[in-house]
């Protein structure tokens, strides 16, 4: 079975973990994740199965959307709820002075992940590192802010917000970052990812759902194809001559041919992925039968 299966991680799963109940429902040995979910985050995790492994690298750039609340006066050494209390603050945040801060965080700019994160150092991750008492200085990296709305007020210097944002943003970090502007310290109590790239979180499935969809024999219909998930890529159409050379890795000439990334069909077959550069095309991604 080749295509993407979202699932709905819930708080305190590993991503890992759930990729591996995913495989074991599908009886795939090739599975893979669209991008980490952290243990004590939910939400949205994209798996890819058998031939989808492949596109990888197309996909884990797309945006990421988020509904978190954020908890000002109290600040601790992983950023959520699971960590210990390292500064308290009396301060009093008002629903107005946060609403007006907010677009001061908004664009491109540079954000230290937390050493509690899953990024990997020397192959281990970060919170693997960080929780077995071992110093793992903070990595930063470049990062986008799309959108960041401030959703409601849900107690006394507590509140809920929305961010879209890039690949390897870290919410718990951006909760930091806004608490620093208001002159305060904040921790994340609650973090869910509820879109990831086209996958929404209406569309995601548990783990024991698609059990019983397994179950069911209904599996099949938990699982986007692979044609519908890259249908953001133009299409190109190859005449039948040129469908072998193609298959074997030579390039085709075009006429008029805008230069980037395609969906490649060869006499109303889908070949794959490929790129189109100065006037020529070459698969890149091959994902025939």
């Amino acid at each position: 079975m080749d295509g993407i299966v979202s699932v709905l991680k819930p708080p305190g799963m590993t991503s890992s973990n759930a990729v591996f109940d995913v495989r074991k429902i599908f009886s795939q040995k090739r599975a893979g994740h669209l991008g980490t979910l952290d243990p004590a985050a939910a939400g949205v995790l994209p798996v890819c199965l058998g031939r989808a492994t492949r596109l990888f690298d197309i996909l884990v750039d797309k945006d990421k959307e988020y509904v978190f609340e954020a908890a000002f006066g109290i600040q601790t050494d992983t950023q959520d709820a699971y960590g210990a209390v390292i500064a308290r603050d009396n301060r009093r945040v008002e629903k107005s002075e946060l609403a007006e801060c907010l677009p001061e965080l908004l664009g491109g700019q540079m954000q230290a992940a937390s050493v509690y994160s899953a990024l990997k150092v020397d192959g281990k991750k970060m919170y693997d590192l960080a929780r077995a008492g071992k110093t793992v200085a903070p990595r930063t990296r470049e990062i986008c802010v799309h959108a960041l709305d401030l959703i409601e007020q849900t107690g006394e210097n507590r509140f809920l917000l929305r961010a879209v944002c890039s690949r390897g943003t870290y919410v718990r970090s951006l909760c930091e970052s806004i608490a620093d502007r208001l002159g305060t310290v904040a921790y994340v109590p609650f973090l869910l990812r509820t879109r990831s790239g086209p996958f929404e979180i209406g569309h995601a499935h548990t783990i024991p759902e698609l059990d019983a969809a397994k179950a069911e024999g209904t599996l099949t219909q938990c699982v986007v194809s692979i044609e519908e998930v890259t249908a953001f890529l133009p299409e190109l159409q190859l005449s039948q001559d040129r469908v072998i050379p193609t298959k074997n890795g030579l390039e085709t000439h075009l006429r008029d041919a805008e230069d980037g990334m395609v969906r490649a069909y060869g006499a109303g077959v889908f070949l794959g992925i490929g790129e189109v550069k100065r006037g020529s095309f070459r698969l890149t991604i091959h994902l025939y039968e």
